[in-house]
This record gives C-alpha cells, sequence and structure tokens, in this order.
C-alpha cells in the first residue's frame, strides 16, 4: 500500500518550488502517492503534470500575510485533508508552513514535516517582527514531527533559536535536475558551451560576464546588484540578471539610469539556467538573506567562481578562499570590490570554482534527497511531539 502524502507550498516556484517538486518527483512511486498542494505556479505546474504529479491549486493559499485569506486557507486545507485522509503533509516555506501546519494539526494528521528553505526572520526587519516570527515558529515547531533544513547553518540555526527540539532537525541538501543535468553541467567549462551560452543571451562573446540567477525581489536585493556594477567600474563588464518577479518593472527602470558605461541585461525568466551559466565569469549574489540556493550548486557544478552574501547557509557551499568568496549583505561596494579581484585575479578565482566542483561530487542529486525524505515520512520514525498544541 503506498503512503499519501501532500505536499503544500504557496508558491510553486524559485528555488523553493524546484526542490519541492525534485522531491516529489524523486519519490519511489511504489511507496509514495504524492499530491502537491500550491497557490500558484508557472512553468513548474507543467512539469509537474508531465511528470504525471497530480496537482491542486488553492487560490487563498497565498504567499503574503492576509488573515482573512489566511483563515480561510486553514480551513480549506484542513476539510482537504481529512477528505483525502494523507498519511503526511509536507510543508514548505513560512507561509505554507504556519497555514498548513495549522490544517493538518486540526485534521489530526499523523505525520507533519516542514522544509525550512530558510527563515521569515532576517536582520533587516525590525526587532519586534524577528521576535514576533521566531515565537511563531516555536509554536510550530511543536506539532512538526521532522524539520527538513535545507543546509547545516540552517539546522544549527533552528537548533539555536529553539525552534524545534534537536531529534527532530535533519538537515538537506538542494536537488540539481537529475543526472543528465549533472553531466551537462560537468561539461560546462568546454569553450563550446560557453560560447552558445553567450549567443543564446545575446551576448558578445568576448565580453566579462558578471551574472546572477534569481527572483526580482527584496530578498535578493537586485538594487545592491545593480550598484555592485557601476562600483566595478570597468566598460568591458557585463551584468546579466536571469529571473523574473514583482519588482521586474522598478529594476528595469534603476537598470535604465544607471551611468554611461554600465550595462546590465535583464534576462528575464528562462528555462535553460544550467545551459547559459557557463555564459559567465563570474557568479555574484547580492541577496540579503536565503537558505541554500540551488543556483550556487549549479553554478559551481558548471565551474563558475562565485561571490556570494554572507547569509544563511551560503557558507555551506561557499568557503572563503577555498570554493568563493563572502561579502556581507547590504553592502555593495564590497560586492563589487570581491567581483572586481576575481576578475583580476583569474588564477585564483579558477583555483576556488575547480576546489568547489570538486566538492560536489556525489551530492545533490536525486538519490540522496529521495533518501532523507523517505526516512522522514516512514510512520514511527521518529518520536511524536512531546507538546501537541500551538497555545502557550
Amino acid at each position: 500500500m503506498t503512503l499519501p502524502v501532500a505536499t503544500v507550498i504557496t508558491r510553486l516556484e524559485g528555488g523553493a518550488g524546484v526542490l519541492a517538486l525534485r522531491g516529489v518527483q524523486a519519490l519511489d512511486p511504489v511507496l509514495v502517492r504524492p499530491t502537491i498542494v500550491t497557490g500558484s505556479g508557472g512553468r513548474l505546474l507543467d512539469e509537474a503534470a508531465a511528470s504525471g504529479i497530480e496537482v491542486l491549486v488553492e487560490p487563498m493559499l497565498r504567499e503574503v500575510v492576509a488573515p482573512r485569506s489566511d483563515l480561510l486557507a486553514i480551513g480549506l486545507l484542513e476539510s482537504l485533508f481529512r477528505e483525502r485522509d494523507f498519511a503526511v503533509v509536507h510543508t514548505h516555506c513560512a507561509k505554507a508552513g504556519a497555514v498548513g501546519r495549522m490544517a493538518a494539526h486540526r485534521a489530526g494528521m499523523s505525520r507533519i514535516v516542514h522544509t525550512f528553505h530558510g527563515f521569515p526572520f532576517h536582520e533587516f526587519q525590525s526587532a519586534v517582527r524577528r521576535r514576533a516570527y521566531v515565537s511563531i515558529e516555536r509554536r510550530l515547531g511543536r506539532i512538526t514531527d521532522v524539520a527538513l533544513c535545507v543546509g547545516g547553518s540552517v539546522a544549527a540555526e533552528a537548533v539555536r533559536r529553539r525552534i524545534i527540539t534537536a531529534e527532530r532537525v535533519r538537515t538537506i541538501g538542494v536537488c540539481v535536475d537529475g543526472p543528465g543535468r549533472l553531466r551537462a553541467g560537468m561539461n560546462a567549462g568546454l569553450p563550446e558551451a560557453r560560447r552558445r551560452a553567450r549567443e543564446a543571451l545575446g551576448l558578445p562573446g568576448g565580453a566579462t560576464v558578471v551574472g546572477t540567477v534569481g527572483r526580482l525581489a527584496y530578498q535578493k536585493a537586485p538594487e545592491d546588484f545593480l550598484a555592485a556594477m557601476t562600483g566595478i567600474g570597468r566598460r568591458d563588464v557585463v551584468g546579466v540578471w536571469i529571473g523574473g518577479g514583482e519588482l521586474a518593472e522598478h529594476v528595469a527602470r534603476q537598470a535604465a539610469r544607471l551611468p554611461s558605461g554600465v550595462r546590465v541585461v535583464l534576462a528575464g525568466e528562462r528555462t535553460d539556467v544550467l545551459d547559459v551559466l557557463p555564459a559567465f565569469d563570474v557568479f555574484a549574489m547580492s541577496s540579503r538573506y536565503e537558505g541554500l540556493p540551488t543556483v550556487i550548486v549549479e553554478a559551481m557544478i558548471c565551474g563558475v567562481p562565485v561571490v556570494a552574501t554572507a547569509v544563511n547557509a551560503v557558507p555551506d557551499l561557499v568557503v572563503p578562499g577555498v570554493t568563493g568568496t563572502l561579502v556581507p549583505a547590504g553592502r555593495p561596494a564590497e560586492l563589487a570590490a570581491a567581483i572586481s579581484h576575481l576578475l583580476d585575479a583569474p588564477e585564483a578565482a579558477a583555483r576556488m570554482a575547480a576546489t568547489a566542483r570538486a566538492r560536489l561530487s556525489g551530492q545533490h542529486d536525486e538519490a540522496s534527497l529521495r533518501a532523507v525524505l523517505t526516512a522522514a515520512y516512514a510512520p514511527g520514525g521518529l518520536p511524536a511531539p512531546t507538546t501537541p498544541a500551538l497555545s502557550g
């Protein structure tokens, strides 16, 4: 008999959506019968359907905090969980984690699993809001059987802040899309792969390219990426941002006002990220907060030197001076300086990129993700929560 599992996420998009879908795709259909419940989604909805995965779209399951629709979403999900008699409810990210776990608890689900891709609290919030989010996560932790933390640093923070007891915490990695894609990434350093990638992005073959991938959203700090490109001060450098999002029009206006000689290409959403990453001479991430970004793994697989902000689980991958360079979040001048250093020291950049690629060997694959999910879903695999209520 297969185990019915509901995977709940507000948006089947972005890095979290990719990891959620890869997890469902990795499951053994003989053991698990998965259903994705989401509020919205883009191309990943089509990919899930093409994989034969059942997807239920519930528009009340929204990313933004909206008390009225959130209460409706809890009630709708509770009814769904009762009606379908799921054995496991697995939530992803903060909003679906709150709404989905409360609904699952009210419905009497026997097993509740949550994946922390990061946290809803961060240093760019007020102290009052940050404390409130920590308090909410602690209460939700009491009804959570297993917390899957994307990256060791995320797991450590969950324990340090007493969000969930240590024996319920598991650390997982991100999953790159299948062995074929991994092999493609490993061939990305070849000159032909670089030429094709630049043609696909409409970039001149001789340009120096600094690129990134991510949603155009507050979390990703696109304005800091633009400021860093300005700070580099080299006319031969082209900046590339791959991804769309709610700030797309705003960022396009900012990019249009950049000083003469500073060029940034906004490439929009693409489904061929692993194919175009070889176009980059340096991958630069400006995020204010993150979990463990899949795209950093992909950049490293492709042999691209990485500069990233030192947030959440990013240091799990980017070890300063060994596998890349870290800078503080919110400091575009330091991001620009770190990028310039890698461009000016190609031998050091190549050494770090080679070390990063070697360290990823045998990791971040489908088999690893399947194993950790199967263990998390197994009935009786872990003790039941000691405090079954949200109050207190």
